[in-house]
């Protein structure tokens, strides 16, 4: 077994964890283009995003120029129960690889909600309480942010209502009821409740959902019902924000050891734990202190990054919300219904889109019969069974190391696992059955997607 003196897990103290949260975007040369609105196709203004957006998180949204923000003593205090999270040396992968890379991994899943969503919402259930409100509305895809969001509005006494990607909701019922047990409503989207549902409805029936479709529904609610705030667990710049306390934690553990990462991975549906894990290395980069190569996976069924166009489009089906310029499959592209519920969205963090486009990272799309045989190769050496969407980045993980392997080349790994699978068991009896299959959407069925964005502004 190696060992060069580092731990399998390496932990932070209390007092070691951020007091401040990272802004990748003050020290972007490039900043991502603003948020439009769809009436004016003009850049949405404070007083635009209020009816959606909680005050404190409108600001944190629209600031591209402060880079450390302070983390509120009540939110540290709530991030204590279940942080710092270790940082995990995977030398039983490690040897059972035969390679000379040296494998890291962030681990999120050691909270009741099972992965990092929790860090941004407990944040914006926060400022939503601090301003009064009653209550909050959300999507959730495979259930991860929801269930956060439950937890953490129960625990500040907020009303919590989540629209659920339908065939989540289906696949997913345990992870639904952990939500009711919290205290959550949930209702699968789309649905008959709203009108955008309604009309989703009559246009795709028998249609399975997308995360586009629950945002709209969402926001619908929330905007029609007084006290009521939208929240969301990925995509725009306050959750990558909010994300970053992981990779703030992660490079202060591994400084401790005199560890530099060569290669830094992440799953990538909308962007939250690919955003969160890699903004102060990126932050190191931009300034030109380190280099680092970033690497963004996502589903081959739903491959914003790799097949998508870089351009202004709605962030959700029922075109309500305002339009990000990010890559996009475009709004009323409705992905198959894999078992990486939390990567089915048809577009990419402003942020992290914007870093693609200028070269800072690469992005792979990965077949999700190759996920999952990652997934157990991983839970059987490394004892954790891993969430679908983190599995994407262990399959590009060990993919890199058998590269060393090849050419005996000592490369430092770090990827991000983001969540546990233990809700996923659907899921991973296909895969055992052998009844998983691959869908890879044809160009012509990226085309009809592509066919509905926007006129794109001058």
């Amino acid at each position: 077994m190696k060992n060069q003196n580092i731990p399998y897990k390496i932990y932070l103290s209390e007092d070691e964890m951020p007091k401040y949260w990272y802004n990748v975007r003050a020290d972007m040369v490039n900043k991502p283009a603003p948020l439009l609105n769809p009436a004016t196709m003009k850049p949405m203004s404070f007083d635009d995003l209020r009816p959606v957006f909680c005050d404190e998180l409108i600001e944190q949204e629209l600031d591209d120029t402060t880079k450390l923000i302070p983390i509120p003593d009540d939110i540290r205090n709530f991030y204590k129960m279940y942080r710092p999270s270790p940082l995990v040396r995977a030398y039983c992968l490690e040897e059972k690889l035969q390679t000379p890379a040296k494998i890291y991994y962030k681990f999120e899943g050691n909270n009741t909600s099972g992965s990092h969503k929790l860090n941004s919402a407990i944040a914006q259930a926060y400022y939503a309480k601090n301003q009064g409100l009653k209550g909050v509305t959300t999507e959730t895809g495979a259930g991860q942010w929801g269930t956060a969001l439950s937890m953490a509005c129960a625990y500040l006494g907020l009303d919590c209502i989540v629209y659920m990607v339908k065939v989540s909701y289906e696949q997913k019922p345990f992870r639904r009821e952990v939500m009711r047990t919290y205290g959550a409503s949930v209702t699968p989207s789309p649905s008959d409740t709203t009108e955008v549902g309604r009309k989703i409805l009559a246009e795709h029936p028998g249609t399975t959902g997308s995360l586009g479709c629950a945002i709209s529904e969402a926001v619908e609610c929330a905007t029609t019902h007084p006290g009521y705030r939208y929240v969301l667990g990925s995509v725009l710049n306050q959750v990558l924000l909010h994300q970053s306390i992981i990779g703030l934690e992660a490079k202060t553990a591994l400084d401790k050891y005199g560890v530099k990462p060569d290669i830094i991975i992440g799953c990538a549906g909308g962007g939250s734990n690919l955003g969160g894990l890699i903004s102060p290395f990126m932050g190191e980069k931009l300034r030109g202190e380190a280099d680092y190569r970033f690497i963004a996976v996502e589903p081959a069924s739903c491959p914003s990054f790799t097949r998508g166009k870089f351009a202004y489009d709605y962030c959700d089906t029922g075109m309500v919300c305002p339009l990000a310029k990010m890559y996009t499959l475009g709004s009323g592209f409705i992905p198959s219904a894999n078992h990486a519920g939390g990567l089915r969205y048809h577009g990419m963090s402003p942020v992290l889109s914007q870093l693609y486009h200028d070269g800072l990272m690469e992005a792979v799309a990965v077949e999700q019969t190759a996920v999952f045989e990652a997934a157990e190769q991983f839970a059987r050496v490394e004892g954790i069974l891993p969430a679908p969407e983190s599995s994407h980045a262990i399959r590009v993980a060990i993919d890199e190391a058998l590269r060393c392997r090849e050419t005996g080349e000592e490369k430092t790994i770090l990827f991000g696992l983001t969540g546990t699978g233990y809700f996923d068991m659907t899921a991973y009896e296909k895969y055992n059955n052998g009844e998983m299959t691959d869908y890879i959407p044809s160009d012509e069925d990226l085309e009809k997607g592509f066919a509905g964005l926007p006129v794109q502004p001058e």
